[in-house]
């Protein structure tokens, strides 16, 4: 049997096979509400098939946690609401769903934040953008977070998690990559502070754990997963040394049971590894650390996905793109049919186009035959 099609199981949840969709920041939310609408669930709704799981879109815990417009929230109740919609309808196809918590931290912009100046784990210079009703312009100035301001946030994270049980997923993802708060906190390129949160990779790690045990406690730890990108240059992170950093990250999460961590991979160019000279870190470097489920990420197609499974370097694969362009990937996967090209100009916000209007594989063969 194909390594991707054999079943396996995420905490307590049994799953058919090992093709899962990984969290797509889509901008397609009512506004100005942020709620999930009906355009987001026909989305999901045609992505869930034949027994997977679904990691649905970063969704921030806070309003001061915004960085794109049109991003979902569950930072208020209004939300639970739309989200219900969406679990409802994955979970009518016979799929399982997680959310993805998120907080942007520093990569926000005063409009999304209703005026309050962004915040990091320190005054860091980051030259990126926001996505505002202005289009893409340079974030705000950020702010280091107080520490006496960091048990609030904590809340914001264990609300969050509430919220999310109360609109019917199956578990929680906590972001700790890609740049944002938590990323933040965890790279010593970002993360210049000197108190029990800065300095070592133990207290650069402290707030994703305390906000690990406090989602839990909504959760429990076995449907709780946490996201990390060790090899991450996105948003401007750095570390002087990942392999020490994410290495720690990886063996502190291991003892508590969680459904997964979420790792991913380096990115690879002709026989290079996009490093700038730094030992890239992947998810082979800390399976030996992390001896539970391990879903790995970055630019897989069917080919690498078998391998990586095959090597027990991860457990399941998550797909992005090809998720995106196709609603139908496991069953295009499973039987070798060809993909749909994915079209990067309408990634972000915008209708159905390019949302719900990629065809199924019988949908391109009537095509085909008209």
């Amino acid at each position: 049997m194909s390594e991707l099609f054999k079943p396996v199981e995420v905490g307590p949840i049994a799953l058919a096979h090992r093709v899962v969709m990984a969290p797509l920041t889509r901008m397609r939310s009512e506004q100005p509400s942020d709620t999930p609408g009906d355009l987001m669930v026909e989305c999901y709704t045609q992505r869930a098939s034949e027994g997977g799981l679904i990691i649905a879109e970063a969704t921030p815990v806070a309003l001061t946690g915004r960085g794109y417009l049109g991003a979902p929230g569950i930072y208020r109740e209004e939300h639970v609401a739309g989200w219900k919609k969406v679990t409802d309808a994955v979970h009518a196809k016979g799929s399982k769903i997680f959310l993805q918590l998120w907080h942007v931290g520093r990569t926000a912009h005063l409009e999304l934040t209703g005026g309050a100046t962004p915040v990091s784990a320190s005054v860091t210079p980051y030259e990126g953008v926001a996505c505002t009703t202005e289009g893409w312009v340079p974030v705000s100035p950020n702010r280091a977070l107080d520490i006496d301001e960091i048990p609030g946030v904590i809340e914001q994270w264990r609300e969050s998690a509430k919220r999310a049980k109360a609109a019917g997923f199956d578990g929680v993802e906590i972001h700790a990559g890609n740049g944002y708060l938590l990323d933040q906190f965890l790279a010593d390129g970002s993360n210049k502070r000197i108190d029990r949160y800065g300095g070592s990779p133990e207290n650069r790690a402290r707030l994703l754990l305390e906000i690990l045990h406090a989602v839990a406690t909504v959760w429990g730890y076995d449907r709780v997963g946490a996201r990390i990108t060790p090899a991450g240059k996105w948003n401007g992170m750095s570390d002087g040394n990942p392999g020490a950093t994410f290495g720690y990250v990886a063996q502190a999460l291991a003892p508590f049971g969680l459904a997964y961590l979420h790792i991913v991979e380096p990115r690879i160019v002709g026989n290079q590894e996009e490093t700038d000279g730094l030992p890239a870190v992947a998810a082979a470097d800390l399976r030996k650390f992390f001896k539970g489920t391990i879903i790995a990420a970055g630019g897989f197609n069917g080919k690498s996905a078998e391998e990586i499974i095959a090597r027990g370097d991860a457990d399941l694969v998550a797909f992005g793109r090809h998720f995106v362009a196709n609603p139908d990937l496991p069953k295009r996967l499973r039987l070798g049919l060809p993909l749909n090209p994915y079209d990067r100009d309408t990634f972000y916000g915008g209708t159905e186009k390019g949302y719900t209007d990629y065809p199924f594989y019988e949908e391109t063969q009537l095509q085909a035959q008209a």
